[in-house]
């Protein structure tokens, strides 16, 4: 189609054009008055039990340590640690994000830290989220030094490094609606285009179907 044939199709569809713009404005509505959301943040640290020879249990830090604490994060994102903190009443989207926990991207790194990040529709809810699944991950490494029969003077611990804080999650609204704008527009001119090439057909094939002799009519037979 040429542009020309474009810009008739859309002024003898300008009906349809409409309706999608409409509906692309009532659809921008909530991006300029989106609904408020929270983000809380905490970063929890691993610290192994002081003892006579390193008081300082900061320097004893080691890379068991971090496969400790890798090793937790994955039972908590597997399905059935996903149920466990549902159940614990985390609800909503979180992150459970290692920080230098001996992964692939930084495997020389030795401090086995999580940041815990959860959302929430008001800052109370979301660091009530994080304390919850703070909770479940202290206790996940709890039960498996519990399992293995070590004394509790030699037990690893999960100590919050930083507190919980939520802050409202600010988002740029001059990008969302260019883009719903743009998604709008295209769809609503698609759209126009469809009806009107659907229209069109559909007119041809009733111009070209015969149309029906009337009751009891005919050729007269010569006799």
């Amino acid at each position: 189609m040429s542009p020309r044939d474009v810009a008739e199709a859309l002024l003898r569809r300008w009906y349809v054009l409409l309706l999608g713009l409409l509906l692309t404005a009532a659809g921008a509505y909530p991006v300029l008055r989106p609904t408020p959301e929270y983000l809380s943040s905490a970063v929890v640290v691993l610290k192994p039990p002081a003892t006579g020879n390193q008081p300082n249990q900061l320097t004893n830090l080691q890379p068991p340590l971090a496969m400790l604490s890798y090793g937790v994060i994955q039972q908590l994102e597997s399905p059935g640690g996903r149920k466990e903190l549902a159940s614990a009443g985390v609800h909503g989207s979180y992150q459970l994000i290692p920080r230098n926990s001996g992964t692939s991207a930084t495997p020389r790194y030795l401090i086995p830290s999580v940041q815990v990040q959860a959302r929430g529709g008001d800052p109370a809810t979301a660091d009530s989220a994080v304390r919850r699944i703070i909770d479940v991950y202290a206790g996940h490494v709890a039960d498996i030094q519990e399992a293995q029969a070590i004394a509790p003077e030699s037990r690893i611990n999960a100590s919050v490094l930083v507190t919980p804080s939520a802050a409202q999650v600010q988002g740029t609204k001059s990008r969302a609606l260019a883009g719903t704008a743009l998604l709008g527009g295209l769809a609503a001119i698609l759209g126009a285009l469809w009806f009107d090439r659907y229209a069109l057909r559909r007119r041809g094939r009733q111009e070209a179907s015969p149309e029906p002799l009337p009751h009891g009519g005919g050729v007269p037979v010569a006799g």
